[in-house]
């Protein structure tokens, strides 16, 4: 391998080769999206970074996380048909429909997230982003909320087993459900989840006292935000929470969500940050540690997708993303209504009754963080 190499990014074609079927909300075509809005802003052709393709996960690497009934259930509804008992494993609903292909591409998804670790993990790059990730809301014996198989959790379990340490952040607008209950036991990896509260948002979950247990009490930590949150009340939870936990914790790997539902035109959440916000929330993660694995996420306005993607990319490759789309990009891809030809959106601030009644929640949140979490890694 060329030295030098210091990211690597994970896709492949075949990942289009699966759909959620029409008027689901997950739509993949937005991962083409991404990698043809990268590529028109020349932003492939990095001489530090470099362009893998991943293979599906085995049956072996995926039982380190799977259950194997659960397993067994996932590949028999990958014909399309409802294999028996499939409702009871969370398939076959409105959320996770049971489609031709489910399966290898799951497995597609989860092989693509362990080729990133592996690579970060072996030192052959320090970050590698897999977009199609971020499936977090799956547990070992279930899927949920359009997520068949939680790819963070296998990768963070998969390092668990060989002794590392692990900081798992997740930016998404729904609680990291999935990921949290995995390690709620352990004090190996640190959750990290911002997230706009259960009280108002699928999937219901993530709120303050959810501290963890026993040996994990303290490493599972919530910043539920107020509907009405926008830019300036993400970032200073964000900033005041977690950076100073994660560099408290000393994680041998960074793995992170970067979901951008949170976005104020997203149709699937009601908090509303801007696409700058998002951007400095990736600059100030690409600090925290030296390894780090980047998953995609949530995402339903797929023109915000692409351009947080990308802008994510080039922050990791220390690169700027341009001014504007790229013509080339556009004359492709116009017909989704980019109306806003800048890549960077207006900050996204609200003002009066209700700002003032969620900066009142978001103090709280954080005040109360910082009195059942804080000291327990010595802040």
């Amino acid at each position: 391998m060329p030295s030098g190499l210091r990211t690597a990014f994970i896709y492949t074609p075949r990942f289009l080769e699966f759909d959620y079927g029409p008027g689901h909300p997950l739509r993949n075509e937005r991962l083409e999206l991404t990698y043809d809005l990268i590529s028109a802003c020349e932003l492939l052709p990095i001489p530090s970074a470099r362009y893998v393709e991943p293979e599906p996960a085995t049956d072996e690497e995926l039982l380190v996380f799977l259950k194997p009934d659960y397993l067994n259930v996932l590949k028999a509804a990958d014909a399309g048909h409802p294999p028996l008992e499939a409702f009871r494993y969370g398939l076959g609903t409105s959320d996770n429909p049971i489609l031709p292909g489910i399966y290898r591409w799951s497995a597609l998804v989860a092989g693509a997230s362990l080729l990133a670790m592996r690579l970060v993990e072996s030192g052959e790059v320090r970050t590698a982003l897999n977009i199609s990730g971020g499936l977090h809301h799956a547990g070992p014996g279930s899927a949920s909320g359009f997520c068949y198989i939680n790819d963070a959790a296998l990768i963070i379990a998969d390092l668990c087993r060989r002794g590392h340490r692990v900081a798992y952040v997740d930016i998404d607008a729904h609680h990291g459900d999935g990921v949290q209950w995995a390690f709620y036991d352990t004090d190996q990896v640190l959750t990290l989840s911002i997230h706009e509260s259960g009280h108002t948002l699928f999937p219901g979950t993530g709120f303050v006292e959810e501290l963890g247990e026993g040996k994990g009490e303290g490493y599972s930590v919530n910043i539920p935000l107020p509907s009405s949150a926008d830019d300036e009340i993400f970032l200073w939870c964000f900033n005041e929470v977690i950076p100073p936990l994660i560099d408290a914790f000393q994680p041998d790997i960074l793995v992170t969500q970067l979901g951008i539902d949170a976005h104020r035109t997203d149709p699937l959440s009601h908090v509303g940050i801007s696409l700058g916000a998002f951007v400095q929330t990736v600059r100030r993660l690409k600090g925290v540690c030296d390894r780090w694995v980047a998953l995609g996420g949530g995402g339903y306005d797929l023109r915000n997708v692409a351009r947080a993607w990308t802008a994510a990319w080039a922050i990791m490759n220390d690169r700027e993303p341009p001014a504007l789309l790229p013509e080339s990009f556009l004359a492709r891809h116009g017909g989704l209504g980019f109306s806003d030809l800048t890549f960077i959106d207006a900050p996204a601030i609200i003002e009066g009754k209700a700002k003032a009644r969620a900066w009142e929640e978001a103090r709280e949140t954080v005040g109360l963080l910082r009195q059942l979490v804080f000291p327990r890694h010595g802040i």
